[in-house]
């Protein structure tokens, strides 16, 4: 069924019935699913942010990698600096890189195709080496953003065996529905609407009114919103933040996933984001047949991006999605 067949009330049962189904679940799964799963709902809400910003306002960013690192340096600063708790310093993370993502979206408003493309990339290659200048961000050291176990109201809830690997897939699956409920209700109001009309025909968008280049802002604005919330449950699930946390390769990782999701099918992330988790069990399954040498197991998950890119690119460049197979109508 298709989201945009579903009113808002609709879409909000579809999300707490999936929920309650994909918590339950976590119970039957070992440590290493539920970290793959949380992991898998931190890069559904990080291709969220590209299917938005390309797919329904034509803008393309290859730095999307940077943005995160703003919400995931900003989630893990409020934490150990000022001790805020864990649920305040991701929404502290989310306000950074929102921040942040509207200072660059102004900027972007005025630049298109490879311009556009250019600045963000300069933006992701120049982040982290700005990072190791600073004291109070950590160094090359990073900070800190260890949660530690769950709390007691759910081990009590769920059992001693309530692991914190389980309490990561909890977090980041709350979070990631709830993120998705709100991006699609907004896509399917008149700001998803001029967004598309603006991506489709400016000239004519604006002759009718709708201001193009403020649309333009807000796309990137919301998306870096959603980009910097994926960084800050990054940060969580990997218990600090770093440079290297945050490479340039995570950039082209989330733009490789919302192609093969197929550029403005919000649906068809999670299929990027599972392929995106399931490329380093691919490259290490090779590497054992390649040989375990260190340069192998190094290069072969970029070598398999990049190869699973061009083949997506060249044979299915809509994405991976699942066809529709309609009845044929009869003839008389």
């Amino acid at each position: 069924m298709h989201n945009r067949h579903l009113s808002p009330r609709k879409r909000a049962l579809l999300s707490l019935g999936t929920g309650v189904a994909l918590l339950a679940a976590s119970g039957f799964i070992g440590e290493l699913r539920n970290y793959q799963g949380a992991q898998v709902a931190v890069y559904l809400v990080a291709i969220a942010s590209i299917i938005l910003l390309t797919g329904y306002s034509g803008q393309i960013s290859l730095g999307h990698g940077a943005i995160m690192a703003l919400g995931g340096y900003g989630a893990a600063l409020s934490f150990t600096l000022w001790n805020f708790p864990f649920e305040i310093a991701l929404a502290f993370g989310v306000i950074v890189g929102t921040m942040g993502g509207f200072i660059l979206g102004v900027a972007a408003a005025r630049l298109s195709g490879p311009y556009l493309a250019g600045t963000t990339l300069a933006l992701a290659v120049g982040l982290p080496s700005i990072a190791d200048q600073f004291h109070v961000l950590g160094g090359e050291q990073g900070l800190n953003f260890d949660i530690g176990d769950p709390p007691h109201w759910v081990v009590r809830l769920e059992g001693n065996d309530f692991t914190q690997y389980k309490w990561f897939f909890w977090i980041s699956t709350v979070v990631a529905l709830i993120a998705l409920w709100a991006i699609t209700n907004l896509l399917h109001s008149s700001y998803g609407r001029n967004w598309r009309a603006g991506r489709n025909n400016a000239v004519a968008a604006g002759l009718a009114g709708i201001n193009v280049a403020r649309g333009k802002v807000l796309a990137f604005t919301v998306s870096s919103a959603l980009a910097s919330l994926a960084g800050a449950l990054f940060a969580l699930l990997l218990g600090l933040v770093t440079p290297t946390a945050f490479p340039l390769s995570l950039s082209f990782a989330i733009v490789t996933g919302a192609v093969l999701a197929g550029v403005g099918n919000l649906a068809g992330s999670i299929v990027g984001g599972v392929v995106l988790v399931a490329i380093p069990e691919i490259s290490g399954a090779l590497t054992t047949h390649l040989g375990d040498s260190q340069k192998v197991s190094a290069n072969l998950p970029g070598l398999v991006m990049s190869a699973l890119l061009i083949l997506v690119v060249l044979f299915m460049p809509n994405g991976l999605r699942i066809r529709k197979f309609k009845r044929a109508k009869k003839t008389t």
